[in-house]
């Protein structure tokens, strides 16, 4: 199978570091402070309300790998406008829901401008929820079957990559094969509290199951010393490639 466009270069590309904080200068402050110690800076919607799309134009505009997490869902035509808007501010990443109609619109806006360099990301689960979160939204049957069965609904859409639990990631790979990058939040380095997360695993055990790409926030924002903490993730990382049989 075709290695995906999007597979990270080397082991700082692997690290998404989410800028989880409530403004632009506490953002600012910590991609000075990590700059050049990860591979790529996450906004979500909390710092994306307080001015953080224009921050995120910025960074990108910088030369910075930015993801941008807003888990699209709206009907097709307001998908497909959106997802072009979102390429053209020059984002290498971009969260949606994987419902397959939404991920068919989102797939459509790229190919309808010939656009190759946003990767879009099906999120399959959020990481937040376990089975009886899954239940309570209406869901039937095991989590995993949603999972897997929101990845090959990704697959088939021509979608670049998905968001899953790490702990999901090894039954994926098999499905993904390496035509769709594995992006795996909820990683928590050895130590670190688990926080609102419930489907966790640390950096070197989420390498070992497939991940691709490691999105850690807290960790290293609430770090004393974030470049550090950023550079303890991924020794994590290394040690853990480097023990994969070539």
């Amino acid at each position: 199978m075709p290695k995906s466009r999007f597979a990270p270069e080397n082991s700082r590309d692997r690290l998404v570091f989410a800028l989880d904080v409530p403004t632009v200068g506490e953002a600012e402050d910590l991609v000075r402070r990590t700059d050049g110690k990860v591979g790529v800076y996450k906004i979500g919607m909390e710092l994306q309300f307080a001015g953080g799309l224009e921050f995120a134009r910025d960074l990108a505009a910088e030369g910075r790998k930015i993801f941008l997490d807003v888990k699209l869902h709206d009907i097709d035509i307001t998908i497909t406008k959106a997802v072009r808007n979102v390429a053209r501010m020059g984002m290498t990443f971009v969260t949606l829901h994987g419902y397959p109609k939404t991920m068919r619109a989102a797939v459509k806006g790229l190919v309808e401008d010939g656009n190759q360099d946003l990767c879009l990301l099906g999120v399959t689960v959020l990481t937040s929820m376990d089975e009886a979160d899954l239940h309570a939204a209406g869901y039937r049957g095991p989590l995993s079957d949603v999972v897997e069965a929101r990845a090959r609904d990704a697959k088939a859409a021509g979608m670049g990559g998905i968001v899953c639990a790490a702990t999901e990631s090894r039954k994926l790979r098999t499905i993904l094969g390496d035509e769709l990058v594995i992006v795996t939040p909820g990683i928590r380095p050895a130590g670190s509290a688990a926080g609102d997360q419930r489907r966790i695993m640390t950096p070197a055990e989420a390498m070992r199951a497939g991940s691709d790409y490691l999105v850690v926030g807290r960790p290293i924002s609430q770090a004393t010393d974030p470049a550090a903490a950023a550079e303890a993730v991924i020794a994590e990382i290394d040690g853990a490639l480097d023990a994969v049989p070539a």
